[in-house]
């Protein structure tokens, strides 16, 4: 297992010829510059968008926090990403990465005012705060850590949070493919079916408490009471 985000001497030369961007390959984990999401057990077979998250490096390793003091890479937590979304590194602040393997003076500034002259840096910056960091499932996981790496790459300009940042992958997430988006609904479609063929009422009952609390504390967590969810 990895643990630096450095890249091979193959990678870097691949980087120093310009192709900075190499292809998606589900079959190798490899998603290039890519938010990546698998669903989590238990708590996806009752509500099947909210799962486990994280981002990937220019060569297509992923990295995700996935415990305290300890931020994955290249061994997603919950098995393999069902679904993927490339981001375009020009929708970035500042373009990343070209200019820099050409040897220009084309730097972006964190929000620390450091330096970033890839998309790496930023995710190495993000990665060594996290493993300091506790996991909490409901005040600092998955989605803060990418959050804050989008925050960090300023992508879209926008102010990335747990919610908008789930509700972007959900709606602009790929699937990788058939089998990754059974692997995501069936268990759902299962479970909501047992459970309202032998609770009938009482179960749906259950189903919604448990949806609607458990989104409304990510709401109010994150635009009512700002210090509470960390990214």
């Amino acid at each position: 297992m990895e643990t630096e985000l450095d890249l091979d001497p193959e990678q870097q030369q691949m980087m120093e010829s310009g192709f900075s961007r190499m292809q998606i390959d589900p079959r190798r984990s490899r998603f290039p510059c890519s938010i990546v999401w698998s669903p989590l057990p238990v708590i996806s077979w009752f509500i099947p968008f909210i799962g486990h998250i994280g981002i990937c490096r220019e060569d297509g390793v992923i990295l995700d926090f996935a415990g305290p003091n300890f931020v994955c890479v290249d061994n997603f937590a919950f098995g393999a990403a069902t679904r993927y979304l490339q981001l375009p590194k020009d929708k970035c602040c500042i373009p990343l990465g070209q200019s820099a393997y050409k040897g220009e003076e084309h730097y972006m500034q964190d929000e620390a005012g450091g330096e970033l002259r890839t998309w790496d840096d930023a995710l190495l910056k993000s990665t060594q705060e996290f493993q300091h960091r506790s996991y909490s499932l409901f005040t600092c996981n998955c989605h803060s850590f990418v959050a804050h790496n989008l925050n960090r790459l300023s992508y879209l300009s926008n102010r990335w949070n747990v919610v908008n940042l789930a509700i972007f992958i959900l709606l602009n997430g790929r699937w990788v493919n058939k089998t990754s988006m059974l692997r995501t609904i069936l268990p759902f479609v299962i479970v909501f079916f047992l459970g309202v063929t032998l609770g009938g009422f009482t179960f749906l009952k259950f189903w919604f408490l448990f949806t609607s609390v458990l989104i409304g504390w990510f709401l109010l967590g994150t635009y009512c009471f700002k210090n509470l969810i960390q990214l």
